[in-house]
């Protein structure tokens, strides 16, 4: 069993003062679950005006679909993903999704098989890790999977439910379990914990300016 096992409600307790706070959050933008999908590589290890930048390249060249990232050279490639960093790598990544949703039978024909093939599939592509592939599961595939990342681990931490070091696997399955499957709430509950630490709760956090610090046994000691 999980040892993240959090008392009952206070997972949901948490979202709703997020969503008091911060409202309906519009969330992933993009035009195609596809795109989704691309995104969701770029934005590894990069700022998401960035991502946007690299995603206008794509579209400007005609490059945004998949039998033209399976047809494009790397450098050209490459240079189109440029503004996300980390480009040659991220290039040979997306190529490597590509590739894999090309012998799944394209998009359409991936999306409709079942979960747990999906993730399986997704975590078997070379540089494809946990967090993006519940990304693509999550946002382009609209599946229940809670997307574990840095921010979440850094609430999770300062609200004493977490110490912050736990497997990703404990950590989704622990959330999972106390909310329940349901996609819409994911998607809010990850983007409310995104906006959350990139406003406030940063590496140094601003408890004095934090809407929600006297619920937060680590804000509630220093605002």
């Amino acid at each position: 069993m999980s040892g993240f096992a959090p008392a009952d409600g206070v997972l949901l307790d948490l979202y709703r003062l997020l969503a008091d706070r911060y409202g309906e959050q519009p969330w992933w933008p993009a035009e195609s679950p596809f795109e989704i999908a691309v995104g969701a590589v770029l934005t590894q290890n990069a700022a998401w005006a960035n991502v946007e930048k690299a995603i206008a390249a794509l579209k400007a060249q005609g490059l945004l679909s998949l039998k033209a990232l399976l047809d494009v050279e790397h450098a050209s490639l490459g240079e189109a993903i440029r503004p996300s960093g980390y480009y040659n790598l991220k290039a040979k990544r997306l190529r490597n999704l590509c590739e894999f949703l090309d012998r799944q039978g394209g998009f359409e024909a991936f999306a409709a098989q079942s979960l747990s093939d999906q993730r399986e599939g997704l975590l078997g592509v070379n540089g494809i890790g946990p967090e993006t592939a519940d990304d693509i599961l999550l946002y382009a595939l609209q599946r229940p999977v809670f997307v574990i990342d840095t921010y979440t681990r850094r609430l999770l931490q300062r609200y004493r439910l977490a110490d912050g070091s736990e497997p990703y696997e404990e950590l989704r399955n622990g959330f999972e379990r106390a909310i329940g499957p349901d996609v819409y709430l994911y998607q809010q509950y990850h983007a409310l914990i995104v906006i959350h630490a990139k406003q406030v709760c940063r590496k140094t956090p601003h408890c004095a300016r934090c809407s929600v610090a006297r619920h937060c046994p680590t804000g509630n000691g220093r605002s």
